[in-house]
């Protein structure tokens, strides 16, 4: 941890929780005086659910207009065609509902229409760009503002965070577009929609907020503000998954874990730089299509042994957290993901060593190797990473 510091907090108004989302989504279009709300949504919660039907009765004549079909990834050109929507319906205000890429595709949708971004090479201008301190910051732009509102269905976090993952189709690698006004508005926690979510998709997501705790900790530059969130954060998600997993109708222990990925993204939301874990996962997503929840799955407890010698005082905080003092940090980490049923090996996943060095290479140009604790030189460290994990 870093004897001085900058904690950067994000443009987001309020965090409301345990309240019926369509309830919520309706006083806070009211709150903000929008008129115009354009719903991106998940597909499946559209069709075979009747939670998006009840927000849009909620919102009346306000709605204007939705975009269902968001894949997995995030792919530019579904972030280009909802942007001609929410565009067309001369939308003032987004309302997502569902997994992490429908919000991180909202959060470029927002770029899109404050830029007027039409087409999938017009994003290649809004990549983020080394700022004096070396930290990516997003090059001179128009500032969103149709901001969003998120009802999260999944455990990844994004919607705390002013960073957009959006994977460009040409190039298979999963881009970080940036800026402070793209973190949605209100985020709104509803255990009750979640409910919907498929087990594996939970607790899998569920593990990837859990990176976020444990890499925000173990991270050179993390902060006691940081610290605090996500040690806080790491209790509820190890508490909360268990008990989903052992009663998946446990409505407490979803909002539990609800509330701890929120505390997860402290760290980073306030600057803390992610890890390997982070890094590969981002690969290991967009060139072979793994859930990112699965990555942290495989990753995480790999990069925690491999980081072993550099940060035992961290990782210590990792055990204690988890309720087991004491214990190896990466042990504890991967018996936890065993116990959740989730892969935890590259070979799971069907990703062998003939892809190492490709996986190796294309990490060491992700944001947040650079940042592991114990320094990452060049791809011959992250092929040793991924030995571990195979």
């Amino acid at each position: 941890m870093t004897d001085s510091g900058h904690i950067q907090f994000s443009r987001m108004d309020d965090v409301i929780y345990g309240k019926p989302a369509a309830q919520a989504v309706a006083e806070t279009v009211v709150r903000l005086g929008a008129e115009r709300v354009f719903i991106m949504a998940s597909g499946t919660l559209t069709r075979e659910t009747d939670e998006i039907a009840q927000i849009r009765q909620a919102l009346g004549n306000h709605c204007v207009g939705s975009f269902e079909a968001m894949p997995p990834h995030t792919p530019r050109s579904a972030v280009i065609e909802a942007a001609k929507g929410a565009r067309d319906a001369r939308a003032d205000l987004i309302v997502t509902i569902g997994g992490g890429s429908i919000t991180d595709g909202a959060k470029a949708v927002q770029l899109c229409l404050a830029n007027d971004i039409t087409t999938v090479q017009g994003l290649d201008a809004f990549r983020p760009v080394a700022g004096p301190n070396g930290m990516m910051v997003p090059p001179p732009c128009t500032a969103p503002t149709v901001r969003q509102i998120t009802v999260p269905t999944t455990l990844s976090g994004g919607e705390f965070s002013a960073v957009s993952g959006v994977t460009d189709e040409a190039t298979q690698i999963k881009e970080l577009f940036r800026h402070p006004d793209i973190v949605p508005q209100t985020v709104i926690l509803d255990p009750a929609v979640a409910r919907h979510t498929p087990e594996w998709l939970w607790l899998s997501t569920g593990i990837r907020a859990v990176d976020h705790c444990v890499e925000g900790i173990c991270s050179p530059r993390a902060n006691p503000y940081g610290d605090a969130q996500a040690l806080k954060g790491l209790a509820l998600l190890a508490g909360g998954l268990a008990a989903i997993k052992a009663d998946p109708a446990d409505v407490q222990a979803r909002l539990d874990c609800q509330m701890g990925t929120w505390l997860s993204m402290g760290p980073l939301a306030s600057g803390v730089p992610m890890g390997a874990s982070h890094g590969i996962g981002y690969v290991l997503g967009a060139v072979f299509d793994i859930p990112h929840g699965y990555t942290s799955c495989i990753m995480l407890p790999a990069v925690m042994r491999w980081n072993r010698d550099a940060n035992p005082e961290r990782q210590a905080l990792i055990s204690a957290a988890m309720a087991r003092p004491g214990d190896d940090a990466g042990d504890v980490l991967d018996e936890f993901i065993e116990g959740l049923g989730m892969p935890r090996s590259l070979s799971a996943v069907e990703v062998g060593p003939e892809h190492f060095d490709r996986i190796a290479e294309q990490s060491m140009a992700t944001p947040w190797v650079p940042h592991n604790p114990r320094p990452i030189p060049g791809p011959s460290e992250v092929r040793e990473i991924l030995e571990i994990a195979a």
